[in-house]
């Protein structure tokens, strides 16, 4: 096994196009996670060109491309998932049957220690040393939009049938209600970034787009278009006016949804579930086979949901002083966060504080 390990410019199209081929083949090979748009080529460059010290990791076997393994590093050798903290999936793409060692990994990448908060289902090598398991729940489409709202009237009648009300109203009260798949227009993705922070200052979350790097990562992906990767941008129209949006990323099969919002103004209609129902109908129809709506607890998720994937958080490390050091700073940290997550009786206090922070800042 050889490994070779290239800042983004330095990789050849032909290992770009093996990389893309692993993943389009993932579901015929029983490995279809492996398809998600942040475990592409096109995701780790875009990075590379917004962040330092982005690398990728070649495995050879024979001389082939085995696998692939994206990364960031300090000098110190800190290692961490690509687009840590926007990054919804994470891990080694590589064929069938590939087995890899991880602190052999890690030493021919100089890391002493790789941090993940989103780690693709099936790595067991990074997984033996994972600190906890979530759920990532998905919509599936595969076998047709009807088949699907078949499925979700099933299991949630009454939400299906009050959102799709919603729908019918929102014609009715504000006009035609029309909905762009993919929305090229650049005035149209500032709509939905203002709406996202706003959405962050006004639950007192850390706004994502305040850094500048996210949104320079937002707009290249935006533009990004080749074979089968692309970012989407869809949004939901009410006479000419847009009342919800969402980018995401594509691959063949697989939508990641990645940031959602709406215009406050038109809340009763619930147009972000509106918006989300008519994305998974215009997916069914481009052959997508599942909807991944990310790692988090969120009422709309467990509405719209037909399934769950797992994605994992945690360190591999190596016997380093840098990795004791940093696992000791990042460890105390990550289990307070997830123990108010997962806690209703802590969430929830927590969550009212947030939100009322978040409005007074909002009317200063």
């Amino acid at each position: 096994m050889d490994i070779s390990v290239y800042r983004p410019g330095e990789l050849s199209s032909a290992d770009r196009a093996a990389w893309t081929a692993l993943q389009s083949k993932a579901h015929l090979n029983g490995s279809p996670e492996l398809a998600n748009p942040f475990l592409s080529p096109e995701f780790a460059l875009a990075v590379g060109r917004t962040r330092r010290g982005v690398r990728i990791a070649v495995v050879r076997e024979e001389g082939e491309p085995a696998a692939f393994f994206p990364f960031q590093r300090t000098a110190a050798g800190v290692g961490r998932a690509v687009g840590l903290g926007v990054s919804d999936c994470q891990g080694l793409v590589h064929r069938p049957g590939f087995a890899w060692d991880a602190q052999d990994l890690l030493r021919a990448c100089g890391l002493a220690v790789w941090e993940f908060d989103h780690l693709v289902e099936g790595q067991a090598p990074f997984e033996a040393e994972a600190s906890g398991t979530f759920p990532s729940p998905v919509m599936d489409v595969d076998q047709g939009y009807d088949s699907y709202l078949r499925q979700l009237r099933g299991q949630s009648p009454k939400f299906t049938r009050t959102t799709l009300a919603k729908e019918r109203r929102l014609g009715r009260d504000a006009g035609e209600v029309r909905y762009v798949h993919d929305e090229r227009d650049p005035a149209a993705l500032h709509t939905l970034m203002r709406w996202k922070s706003a959405q962050y200052r006004r639950t007192g979350r850390s706004d994502r787009f305040a850094h500048p790097w996210i949104n320079q990562l937002v707009h290249q992906l935006h533009h990004t278009r080749s074979q089968p990767f692309a970012g989407v941008l869809s949004m939901l129209y009410a006479d000419g006016r847009p009342v919800a949006a969402h980018f995401g990323l594509r691959t063949e099969r697989v939508l990641a949804c990645w940031f959602p919002a709406y215009d406050p103004a038109f809340a009763r209609y619930s147009p972000g579930l509106v918006l989300h129902l008519r994305m998974a109908e215009a997916a069914a129809a481009d052959g997508i086979a599942y909807l991944d709506l990310g790692r988090g607890q969120k009422e709309y998720k467990d509405s719209l949901k037909t399934r769950e994937l797992l994605v994992s958080e945690g360190w591999v490390t190596r016997r380093h002083p840098v990795a004791l050091g940093h696992r000791a700073r990042r460890a105390p940290v990550r289990a307070l966060r997830n123990a108010v997550l997962s806690r209703p009786e802590l969430f929830e206090p927590a969550d009212r504080i947030l939100k009322r922070m978040g409005k007074i800042r909002s009317r200063r």
